[in-house]
C-alpha cells in the first residue's frame, strides 16, 4: 500500500511541486518581461523624441538672437551647405555669415559641452552608486578654474589663444588625479574616501582660486568672475574641433563599461565575483569623467547641475540600466544646454547672460527636492 500524497508534492496524476508552473499557468509568463519590455520601450520613445526635439532645437537656437533669422532660411542654409539645392537661404550675406561664422559654432559647443557633462554624471553616479554625485566632486571643474585663472594672471601665451583653455584643460585632469592618488591607500580606493578627499581638494583649490584672484589686477579678476560664471560667447569652429572629438572619446568609453557599470551597482563584492576589476574600472571611470568635464569647462567655464540635473531626470523615465541611461544622458544634456544658451542671449536684449548662471538658478531648487525626495524615499539619512 502506497502512502499517501503530502499536500502539495506530486503524484502520478500530474498536481504540482510548490512553486512549479502547471500547464495552466504558462499564460502568465509574458507578466515576467512586461516590465522590461515597457521599460525598453519608453527608453526608445525618449530617445526618438530626445533626437527630434534637439534638431528642431539646433535650428531654432541658430535662427534665434538679435537679429533673427527665420526657420526655413536656416534649414535652407544647412541644406545647402551639404550639397542639396532645395529651400530658401538667408536675404542678405551677412545674415549668412552670422549664421555660420558666430551662431553655428555656439550651438554645436552646446550640444557638446551638454553631452559631456551629461555623461560625466552619469557615469559619476555609477561609480559612487548615489544619484546625487556629480563631476565636480573629484575636483575636475576647481581644478580647471585655478589652471585658467593662473593663465589670466600670469598672462600665459604660450598656445596663442588656446592658453586658458590648454591650462584649465590640465588643471582639471592633475586635480582629479590628484584626489585619486591622496584617496588611494593599500591599493584600494574607497568611494567615501574619495569623496572627502575630493572635498579637501576643492576647498585648497578655492583658496588658491581666491589667492589668484587678489593677486590678479582689476582686469584678471573680471575675466576670472565671468569664467567661473561661465558662457558660450566667443565660441568658434576651431574649439569645436578640439571639445567634439575629445566628447566623443570619453562617452565611447563610458558606453563600454555600461555593463560592467550595471554590475557594480550591485556592490563591491558581487562585482569582483562577477568578474569586473573593481579597482581598475573606478579608476579608468574618474579618468573619463575628467576628459569629459576637463574638455567641456575648459572651453565654457563652470557650467553647474548639468552632471546632477540630466541624468538622474533620464534615470527615471528609462531605468537603472547605463545601456540605455547614457545614450539618452548624450541626447538629453545636449538639449538642456541648448535651451540654456539660448535664454542667456535671448532673455535679455543686447546682453549675454552668464550661463552657469542660468543652470544654477533651475538646478539649485531641483536639487533641494532631490534631497527631499531621496530622504523621504529613504526614511532618513541616519
Amino acid at each position: 500500500m502506497s502512502a499517501p500524497a503530502l499536500p502539495g508534492t506530486s503524484t502520478d496524476h500530474g498536481s504540482t511541486v510548490p512553486g512549479a508552473r502547471s500547464v495552466g499557468s504558462a499564460p502568465h509568463q509574458p507578466r515576467a518581461t512586461a516590465g522590461p519590455r515597457r521599460r525598453h520601450r519608453r527608453a526608445l520613445l525618449l530617445l526618438v523624441g530626445l533626437g527630434v526635439a534637439l534638431l528642431v532645437g539646433v535650428v531654432a537656437a541658430a535662427g534665434s538672437g538679435q537679429s533673427p533669422v527665420p526657420f526655413p532660411e536656416v534649414v535652407g542654409s544647412l541644406l545647402h551647405r551639404v550639397g542639396i539645392d532645395l529651400g530658401p537661404v538667408p536675404s542678405t550675406p551677412s545674415a549668412e555669415a552670422t549664421l555660420w561664422s558666430v551662431r553655428f559654432p555656439r550651438v554645436v559647443m552646446a550640444v557638446v559641452v551638454g553631452a559631456a557633462l551629461a555623461v560625466a554624471g552619469a557615469v559619476m553616479q555609477g561609480v559612487f552608486g548615489n544619484p546625487l554625485a556629480e563631476p565636480s566632486v573629484v575636483g575636475v571643474s576647481a581644478g580647471a578654474a585655478v589652471g585658467a585663472a593662473t593663465a589670466i594672471v600670469g598672462g600665459f601665451t604660450f598656445a596663442g589663444s588656446w592658453s586658458i583653455a590648454a591650462c584649465a584643460f590640465v588643471g582639471g585632469l592633475v586635480t582629479t588625479l590628484a584626489v585619486y592618488l591622496l584617496a588611494r591607500a593599500d591599493g584600494r580606493t574607497e568611494v567615501v574616501t574619495l569623496v572627502l578627499t575630493g572635498i579637501a581638494v576643492n576647498a585648497v583649490a578655492g583658496a588658491l582660486l581666491s589667492l589668484l584672484m587678489f593677486l590678479g589686477d582689476t582686469q584678471a579678476r573680471e575675466q576670472i568672475v565671468f569664467w567661473q560664471l561661465g558662457s558660450l560667447n566667443n565660441t568658434l569652429w576651431r574649439y569645436v574641433v578640439v571639445a567634439a572629438p575629445l566628447t566623443a572619446v570619453g562617452t565611447a568609453l563610458a558606453l563600454a563599461s555600461a555593463r560592467r557599470l550595471d554590475l557594480l551597482a550591485l556592490g563591491e563584492r558581487p562585482a569582483r565575483h562577477l568578474g569586473v576589476p573593481v579597482e581598475r574600472l573606478r579608476l579608468q571611470l574618474v579618468v573619463v569623467v575628467a576628459l569629459l568635464t576637463a574638455a567641456a569647462v575648459a572651453f565654457c567655464g563652470i557650467v553647474a547641475f548639468v552632471g546632477l540635473v540630466v541624468p538622474h531626470l533620464v534615470r527615471m523615465v528609462v531605468g537603472p540600466a547605463h545601456r540605455l541611461v547614457l545614450p539618452a544622458c548624450v541626447l538629453a544634456g545636449s538639449l538642456c544646454l541648448l535651451l540654456a544658451d539660448t535664454a542667456a542671449r535671448t532673455l535679455v536684449a543686447y546682453a549675454d547672460l552668464p550661463l552657469g548662471m542660468l543652470t544654477s538658478l533651475v538646478g539649485g531648487p531641483f536639487f533641494f527636492w532631490l534631497l527631499r525626495r531621496t530622504r523621504r524615499t529613504a526614511g532618513g539619512w541616519a
